[in-house]
Formats: C-alpha cells, structure tokens, sequence
C-alpha cells in the first residue's frame, strides 16, 4: 500500500527494536516523510543492514543498558541538534506458563520491553525541556490490556508500558511533550512462525479479517508525531483492524 507521511523535513526519529518487522516499517516511513532517522537495535549486523538499505543511520545498543541508552541519545543530539520523536519499539519474547517461566526468562522481558521504554525516554527528556517540544511513542500490545497464556511476563511488561504512557503524558505535557502508545495487530516474523490452523482462528477473530502490514503501523505511528496531534497525549491507540472491540 502507499504510504500516507507528514512532513518531518528538519526533526530528528530514534527508533527502537528497528532492525526488523514494526520498527523497520517505522523508520521507513519517517525517512521517506524527511526526517533523520537513527535506527536502534541489539543486533548489530541486522540494523546496519537496514540502516544501510534504508539510506539512514544505525546504531547497535542494548537498550537494558543505561550507559548505552545514554550515549545513542547523546549522539544522536550532538549530530543532529535534536531529538524530536522517540519510537520505544524494542521487545522480545521468552513464553511460558507462569509456574515455568524463569527469573530470567521474567527478567529479560521486563527489562527490554519496560525497561527499554524507560531507559530512552528518562534520557530524551532533558533535550525536550530545552526544545519545549517533543513526541514520544511506545508500543504495547493487546496482551497487556487482555492477557494471553504462556505470556504471563509479556502482558506485565505491556500492561506496566500503558501505565507508563499516561504517567509521563501526564508529568511531560508541560514541556510541550506529548506521549502515546500504539497497540498493533501486524503481520511480523512472531506471525509468520504460527501453525495455519491457529492463524486461521486468530485471523478470523480480526473484525477486518487479516493481519495489518507493518506501513500501516507505521502510518498510525507517524501521525501520533505530527503537528495534527499535537493535542492528543496519554492515548493507547489500537491499530488492530478491531481486535480489540
């Protein structure tokens, strides 16, 4: 489908989790909408792939990592002069009954999903103090409002990313910072590995009936960073073709 972009001639984009599926979609768009683009990811060789398809910058980091964080942050300000929107992305999955699952299969996905997302805002905020301007998106997930067995710890992390969203909408607003989340239903790598009879079943749960490109991801994302929604904060937008009625 064709891309529907703002303009974002002049504005810095950090992206998470950017080297695949949801995230390479979201730089995508932003890139062809003019802006700077800086795509993050823990695997190295697969953002500097994308990056270097795309035309913009990749960067490794692991976003459980403060140090880390801090410095993609900084960086990206002291190329560009700004961080303008921050596109909390990053997650990963460790499933499991709850009576199974591991401290650090627990951990590990507390700390990328939920972590991540705070890790790269707290350190965004100060250049959106100074700029009085910014956007910040995170993405949850229907899980998180809703549940879903053998995700015990992804739903805490997606549900924990909700609360987020609304307490800084809150704390950041007077900052000109605005700050949304998006909950997605795309067709991803997590979709392409599901068995056809259970893809039958869930896509037939979908009012739309199938599963969104992840431009269209994209798209809902891109317009929760521009100008049009500048007076739109603390919302968790499904983009899920209905899933969520």
């Amino acid at each position: 489908m064709a891309n529907l972009t703002f303009d974002f001639t002049g504005r810095t984009v950090l992206v998470t989790g950017a080297a695949r599926g949801v995230g390479r979609a979201i730089g995508r768009h932003f890139h062809a909408a003019g802006a700077a683009v800086y795509l993050v990811d823990v695997e190295a060789d697969a953002v500097a792939d994308t990056a270097r398809e795309l035309g913009v910058v990749g960067v490794a980091a692991d976003v459980t990592d403060t140090a880390q964080v801090d410095a993609v942050v900084a960086r990206v300000v002291a190329e560009t002069g700004r961080i303008d929107v921050l596109v909390n992305n990053a997650g990963i999955l460790r499933d499991g009954v709850v009576w199974k699952l591991s401290d650090g299969d627990y951990e590990a996905v507390m700390a990328v999903h939920a972590g991540g997302t705070f890790r790269f805002t707290r350190a965004a905020v100060p250049h959106f103090r100074r700029q009085g301007s910014g956007r910040v998106i995170n993405v949850t997930s229907y899980t998180g409002l809703r549940g879903n067995p053998g995700q015990s710890n992804y739903a805490m992390a997606k549900a924990g990313i909700i609360g987020f969203t609304k307490t800084t909408a809150k704390e950041l607003a007077r900052f000109g910072t605005t700050v949304n989340a998006i909950s997605p239903n795309a067709r991803t790598r997590m979709i392409a590995s599901v068995p056809p009879g259970r893809l039958a079943e869930l896509t037939g749960a979908i009012p739309m009936g199938r599963f969104a490109d992840t431009s269209e991801m994209a798209a809902a994302v891109a317009f929760l960073a521009s100008d049009e929604a500048s007076y739109i904060t603390g919302v968790v937008l499904p983009v899920d073709g209905g899933l969520s009625l």
